[in-house]
């Protein structure tokens, strides 16, 4: 199972990469690299995922320090955390960066 401690000791031993979707979506939704670290060091699961077809991975809220909200779908890699995808949670897929829409 990942874990939140896993996530934040990926991300201070500079242990993950993004994948080919993470970093586009990233880009689409004009996030920095360092306010997705910032989000992914100050946030945590609100969704687990156990075997999506290529491993399990979680669903990751996490806040830049701008406030921004960040959604960030975080798998694994032998020990290495991938990024599957970035964006930022909005409505009508969220009610808010915690809670699902209808």
């Amino acid at each position: 199972m990942i874990t939140e401690e896993w996530i934040k000791r990926c991300v201070q031993q500079q242990q993950y990469r993004y994948s080919r979707h993470g970093d586009k979506e990233r880009q689409n939704d004009g996030l920095s690299l360092a306010e997705v670290e910032e989000a992914l060091v100050s946030g945590r699961i609100i969704e687990q995922y156990p075997d999506t077809g290529r491993g399990e991975s979680c669903l990751w809220v996490g806040f830049s320090n701008h406030g921004k909200p960040v959604h960030i779908v975080c798998g694994r890699m032998s020990e290495w955390m991938v990024i599957v995808t970035v964006y930022i949670p909005l409505p009508p897929k969220f009610k808010n960066p915690y809670e699902r829409g209808r």
